[in-house]
């Protein structure tokens, strides 16, 4: 067999391409299935034999075959929702009476989870500091199951020193994950810098059309890939094959979109910084940020998504100001092709010493297929709106 092309987007344009899944096609059969039959009794409980739909179909296979190619990893398990793919490592690893360390900056709904259903489970939480690197040794106990990261954080985009944790991690004993929507795989490896396991939400950059949702999980341990398993099992969790068709069809360009949305998002993010309104930007691709050399050693690319503080002054405004934009969309998604904008006080939620402190609004930017100069005109007239209220 042949030895793999060297670049990613050739890889994805090739994958699961087998005439099994395809029949021909460039693309896999699209196959919905319930009942499954077998071709004799013995088959009805035979190891690893396929018997319901909800154990996936030729087209699940053909997903998990291209997403594999994403993070080097060659155990990938789809879930339906982005938000599963984070929660399932607590329910698959932790168990009552675990410790588990979660990085301050986590997507809000992994943290209202870890706060609900962990606690209420028994699990003990706790939140530290992301820039913490290898002091997080500090923190771990002889019960301490699972550390979680997000790198750059939800809202703040903090970068996390991943090699020094997940050296920690493996010394020790404890699992370590990481939520890494942001690169979708293509910009941060996470397993190949010692990681156990990367989720992300394929609802993002991987489809890319902001029309489905899913969820995905890589691991190079097949111990830790057998418990995802056996977690998604025992929950009954499953994919539409419409919407593993429709994530496929977005993984084919994933690398072509990523270069626009991080060339765009620069654009946008530069001139952002000359206008007086903003007092900073969150976003570790520009060389003023204070993570950009971590981000720079770690990362081979930038996300279009990035956290933009106002002036102090400016909060009884900043409702004002996103009702004037025209071409940026009020959505809490980000990753499809359209441009979005949210204001994120309301959701902001830090409990750690030491974590990111801001004082004037923040926004949070997703930067689309939009022409940048024409996101820029809609910029340029809303701040010049807001200053002549």
């Amino acid at each position: 067999m042949a030895e793999k092309p060297d670049h990613l987007a050739t890889r994805l344009s090739h994958a699961a391409r087998d005439e099994a899944l395809t029949h021909g096609g460039v693309n896999p059969v699209l196959q919905r299935a319930s009942t499954v039959l077998v071709a004799s009794a013995d088959d009805l409980y035979a190891p690893d034999a396929w018997t319901y739909g909800r154990h996936g179909t030729a087209t699940h296979k053909a997903l998990k075959e291209g997403l594999s190619e994403l993070e080097n990893a060659p155990c990938c398990a789809v879930v339906s929702s982005g938000l599963l793919a984070c929660t399932l490592p607590f329910t698959a690893f932790a168990e009552p009476g675990d410790h588990v360390l979660v990085s301050d900056n986590v997507y809000g709904p992994t943290r209202r989870f870890c706060d609900r259903f962990l606690r209420r489970w028994g699990c003990e939480v706790e939140y530290f500091n992301p820039t913490i690197g290898g002091g997080i040794e500090t923190r771990i106990r002889a019960n301490t199951r699972l550390i979680f990261l997000e790198s750059p954080g939800s809202l703040t985009f903090e970068i996390a020193d991943v090699p020094a944790i997940a050296a920690v991690c493996r010394r020790m004993g404890v699992i370590s994950v990481i939520d890494n929507t942001w690169s979708a795989g293509v910009f941060l490896k996470p397993i190949d810098l010692g990681v156990d396991v990367s989720v992300q939400s394929t609802s993002k950059y991987v489809s890319g059309s902001a029309d489905t949702l899913g969820g995905a999980l890589f691991t190079r341990d097949d111990r830790l890939a057998a418990k995802l398993r056996d977690a998604a099992s025992d929950l009954g969790l499953s994919v539409s094959p419409d919407d593993a068709y429709l994530i496929l069809r977005g993984l084919r360009t994933l690398p072509l979109r990523l270069e626009r949305h991080s060339s765009s998002g620069l654009k946008v993010a530069r001139w952002l910084q000359t206008r007086a309104e903003v007092a900073k930007l969150l976003y570790p691709a520009l060389e003023t940020d204070v993570y950009h050399d971590l981000w720079k050693r770690d990362f081979k690319g930038a996300a279009g998504l990035f956290g933009c503080c106002l002036r102090p002054d400016l909060v009884g405004q900043t409702s004002q100001f996103l009702d004037e934009l025209k071409l940026f969309g009020l959505g809490f998604s980000w990753g499809g092709f359209e441009s979005l904008v949210i204001h994120c006080d309301p959701q902001l939620k830090r409990t750690a010493a030491g974590s990111t402190r801001l004082e004037g609004p923040l926004l949070r930017f997703s930067i689309g297929l939009e022409d940048p100069d024409d996101l820029i005109a809609d910029l340029d007239q809303a701040f010049d709106r807001l200053t002549r209220r």
